[in-house]
C-alpha cells in the first residue's frame, strides 16, 4: 500500500518484530531436532531473549537508527542531541548500558568513582531505559 503525500509510515512494533524473532527461533530449534518443537520454543525465546531484545531496541531508538512504535517519538535520536553538548559522562554511561548495566549498577558505579550524581541521574532519566521493560506478548495479534 502506498503512502500518500505528507503521510508517514507507522514505525514497526517491538511486539510484532519480537514475535517474528521467536518464530525464527522455533523454526531453528525444530530443524535441529527434526520435528516441530511447538510453543515451548516460543516461550523459551521470550524467557531468554525478550528483555535484552527490548533494551537493544530502546538503544536503537535512542541512537536514531530505527524508530519503534512502543517508544516515545520525541526520544528518537535523543543520544545524538545529548552528545551535541560534548558530554564525556554520557559517553561513559552509554558504554556501560551497551554491556547490560542497569540503572542501579550505573548509580553505584558513579558513586564509586565520585561522579556528579545530579548529572548521572539527569542522563538516566533522559535515557529512560526502564521503559524498555515491556511485558511479552505470545503472538503478534495480542
Amino acid at each position: 500500500m502506498c503512502q500518500g503525500l505528507g503521510q508517514q509510515a507507522l514505525p514497526p512494533s517491538l511486539y510484532e518484530e519480537g514475535f517474528r524473532e521467536a518464530e525464527r527461533h522455533k523454526w531453528i530449534e525444530s530443524q535441529k531436532r527434526g520435528m516441530d518443537v511447538g510453543p515451548a520454543a516460543l516461550d523459551e525465546w521470550y524467557r531468554r531473549h525478550w528483555p535484552h531484545y527490548c533494551r537493544h531496541k530502546r538503544l536503537e531508538h535512542l541512537v536514531g537508527s530505527r524508530s519503534w512504535r512502543e517508544f516515545d517519538n520525541r526520544d528518537f535520536g535523543l543520544i545524538e542531541r545529548l552528545l551535541a553538548v560534548d558530554d564525556l559522562l554520557l559517553d561513559r554511561i552509554l558504554d556501560r548500558v551497551q554491556i547490560g548495566m542497569e540503572n542501579l549498577d550505573l548509580i553505584l558505579w558513579a558513586m564509586d568513582w565520585g561522579l556528579p550524581m545530579d548529572r548521572v541521574v539527569q542522563i538516566l532519566t533522559q535515557l529512560n531505559l526502564n521503559c524498555a521493560r515491556l511485558e511479552p506478548r505470545l503472538s503478534a495479534r495480542d
